[in-house]
């Protein structure tokens, strides 16, 4: 099968079919621009098909016996671990992603699923106490119906999955879009390992599409009553606003700016892993993470030899094809966003920052870049950088440290590096966001741990219970033993 070819089509109602718009969604390999798929994007039209679809699919499968809903989603996971080598490679040909960065999301993709085939079972009611005797007060959950899934393109395999196996689990339906530069690892491919594992047609449907072309026709439709969102918050802001006014719940997970903190104890060993951990979390794959470290903070006192050797493993990374092995930085997306990249550096240069390393842009290809001697008040401190560039900013004590990390609108992820773990708790537990880790990388998700943000960076939790809040709703039903006097 050749992914590219086979998959690269809309995906209703069980049916692999060519959308009816007007023009195509071109997608090309960002390193070498190959052009790997033409999709004639769908119009609102097949939006409405493919919600319909699920609703009349969904029902039925909100009966269907948790054990057989956990069956389909094993055999999912199974098809993954059977297709790891293909759909590595092809991460690798649509995201320009190292073959590092591929089997990580596949493998976490893989945690995922495993997390989702319990939650299949660990949907639970409760029977709560009254205070009228005779009355036995039962609370059930039940799932919401149909989810709209809008996936980005950094990891859309592994994003797409976190929302759709638990929706699927606890009974809904679902329609995705994926992300315009990752249609095929974000769509198709999911919809094709869900259609083996014989998931009932309907209940997974894929639309290739783009807001030029239907609007807000994903969040407006009656149909869906849950949007689950993973982009910028930009885009953010108009998802909620819409759903919201069509009393729709929403779960965004947004932007970042996320510091990695070094305090004063480290030295020797602790300082060389603080440098390992803020290079991976500011450069897994080309940094374009949302939880990647956008800022390092480094006490003064440890400053002069931690920007040493962070600079030395920054200047020694190897910036290009992503199918070579010695390759650790490929290309970004797009050359919009390498123009993007490239413009902004220049701007910060031209404002007075310092360049202790200066990438060069080459095509998609964007060398890692190190700048320090910002101003304070440059907006450049305070955004989301979606690339291979870094600022370094220097604090004295902790109560600045603080004062930096949170001096943000955004609160999604952090880490604070220290030789005492307590005392890394301690500092946590004073930063503004969802997601703190000591000693670790800002880079972090885990199948049973609560994830999202703070502050601009997000509405809501996603992975094990929280996707449980996510994607069921609680119903009421009071039963009477006893008849009542009533007041009238």
């Amino acid at each position: 099968m050749s992914y590219f070819t086979d998959l690269a089509h809309q995906y209703i109602d069980g049916e692999w079919r060519t959308g009816s718009g007007s023009w195509d969604i071109i997608d090309f390999n960002p390193y070498n621009g190959e052009k790997l798929a033409a999709i004639t994007v769908a119009t609102a039209l097949e939006v409405d098909e493919a919600y319909r679809a699920a609703e009349r699919a969904q029902r039925a499968w909100a009966e269907t016996n948790p054990y057989t809903r956990r069956d389909v989603l094993e055999r999912v996971l199974r098809l993954v671990e059977e297709h790891t080598e293909p759909i590595v490679e092809a991460i690798i040909d649509e995201l320009g992603g190292t073959r590092r960065k591929a089997l990580y999301e596949v493998r976490a993709a893989q945690e995922f699923l495993r997390e989702a085939v319990q939650l299949a079972l660990r949907c639970e009611g409760r029977i709560l106490p009254s205070p009228v005797d005779g009355r036995e007060n039962r609370v059930y959950r039940l799932p919401v119906g149909v989810v709209g899934v809008i996936c980005p393109f950094n990891f859309p395999f592994l994003v797409t999955i976190k929302s759709v196996a638990p929706a699927l689990a606890l009974g809904n339906a679902v329609v995705v879009k994926p992300n315009q530069n990752a249609p095929v690892i974000g769509g198709g491919l999911i919809a094709k390992l869900f259609e083996d594992a014989g998931l009932p047609a309907g209940l997974f449907n894929v639309v290739v599409t783009d807001i030029a072309e239907i609007g807000d026709a994903l969040l407006e439709h009656p149909v869906p009553k849950v949007i689950s969102f993973a982009g910028s918050d930009r885009v953010g802001r108009h998802v909620s606003a819409v759903a919201g006014a069509h009393f729709k719940r929403t779960v965004l997970e947004l932007s970042g700016n996320s510091a990695l903190v070094v305090l004063d104890d480290l030295d020797g060993a602790g300082l060389d892993h603080a440098v390992d951990a803020a290079v991976h979390s500011r450069f897994f794959y080309q940094g374009q993470i949302c939880m990647a470290a956008n800022r390092i903070l480094v006490d003064r006192s440890v400053e002069r030899e931690f920007t040493e050797k962070f600079v030395a493993r920054v200047r020694a990374l190897r910036t290009g094809d992503p199918r070579d092995p010695a390759t650790q930085i490929g290309p970004v997306i797009n050359s919009s966003h390498a123009d993007a990249l490239t413009a902004l550096v220049d701007q910060a240069l031209a404002e007075g920052a310092t360049a202790l390393v200066r990438g060069r842009t080459r095509g998609n290809l964007v060398e890692p870049t190190v700048l320090t001697g910002l101003a304070a008040d440059s907006p450049l401190l305070r955004q989301e950088i979606f690339g291979p560039v870094v600022l370094l900013v220097p604090f004295d004590g902790e109560d600045e440290a603080v004062r930096l990390a949170n001096d943000t609108p955004y609160g999604l992820s952090g880490a604070v590096h220290t030789a005492h773990v307590e005392r890394g708790v301690a500092f946590a537990w004073r930063i503004e966001t969802g997601m703190m880790h000591v000693n670790d990388s800002t880079v972090q998700d885990e199948p049973m741990v609560a994830y999202g943000g703070e502050k601009f960076s997000g509405l809501g939790r996603l992975n094990g219970d929280s996707a449980v809040e996510a994607f069921t709703t609680q119903k009421w039903i009071s039963v009477r033993h006893e008849r009542t006097d009533f007041p009238f």
